[in-house]
């Protein structure tokens, strides 16, 4: 290495272990080296003086250190992690570690843990203020996808039923040590406060349905032998807490909420939120339900 980037980098290594941080980094994550970009996100999460800020894979604490700088507290979640003074450490797994209260959080994470990570920051309590993560460019696009769009999934329509999401920037590899196999997006995530006026896991039963087959019309998405168990059951469980008489068929419940609604020959790949909430409405209001 040339003397040069030899000294900056001891001078970096010396400046986090003055805040009283001393990171491994053995355990395979793709460090974050460009300091424009995590000046740039630092910027995105518009932090204030009193801001308690969750990082998630800290790294080299190349971005800790700035965020100490900005913020009241940082509590910073890594696999394996030492520190001493300065900031409060969550050592191990976050989709395993109970989350504390925080006002923003700055996460580069393992891009495989994405979306299981999205949901547990978007059904957190107490709602927090945004979200600035980094995510692999084509989940990140998910994210942001519209109603039509190619990317348009399950993921899009759950996000943005809970949160605003924005495609802040573009990340390319050699922004990374060592570089990832793929191109990197940022994004700022902002929940809904208050949450919008539905059960989650009945909209979520629902939408898993609609999106097993995005192209397939409703009608033929809900034929599915699996689908029409769960939903038997669920309804037998309707009828006995109402005292209403088991006799019915589930396939023509099915396609009858379904004809009335107008949703029949309508596909997921084009269907909104408001879409989704009619739809769950009329199903529930027939005593369908899907959790």
């Amino acid at each position: 290495m040339p003397k040069v980037k030899a000294e900056k980098k001891s001078r970096q290594h010396q400046e986090v272990k003055n805040q009283g941080i001393m990171f491994n980094t053995g355990i395979g994550q793709h460090i974050l080296k460009n300091p424009l970009v995590v000046n740039g996100i630092i910027e995105k999460a518009a932090l204030r003086p009193t801001d308690v800020v969750l990082e998630v894979g800290p790294g080299t604490g190349n971005m800790t250190v700035k965020l100490l700088e900005k913020a009241k507290k940082v509590v910073a979640c890594e696999l394996d992690l030492e520190t001493t003074t300065k900031l409060q450490i969550l050592v191990g797994d976050v989709l395993k570690t109970d989350l504390p209260f925080f006002d923003v959080c700055v996460a580069n994470l393992p891009y495989q843990i994405s979306s299981p990570f999205v949901f547990k920051l978007l059904l957190h309590r107490p709602f927090f203020r945004c979200a600035v993560l980094m995510f692999q460019r084509e989940f990140a696009m998910r994210l942001v996808a519209n109603p039509g769009d190619k990317l348009y999934c399950r993921l899009s329509i759950n996000t943005q039923l809970l949160a605003r999401v924005d495609h802040l920037m573009k990340v390319g590899k050699n922004n990374f040590r060592p570089p990832p196999k793929v191109e990197s997006s940022v994004v700022r995530i902002e929940p809904k406060n208050p949450p919008p006026p539905v059960n989650f896991q009945e909209w979520d039963g629902l939408v898993r349905i609609a999106f097993v087959r995005k192209n397939k019309t409703l009608s033929a998405a809900f034929k599915s032998t699996a689908v029409e168990q769960l939903l038997e059951k669920n309804y037998r469980i309707h009828c006995s807490v109402h005292n209403i008489p088991a006799d019915f068929s589930i396939s023509k419940k099915i396609e009858s909420v379904l004809q009335e609604a107008d949703f029949s020959e309508k596909r997921a790949r084009s269907m909104d939120i408001d879409d989704f909430m009619v739809l769950l409405h009329a199903f529930n209001s027939a005593g369908i339900h899907f959790s």
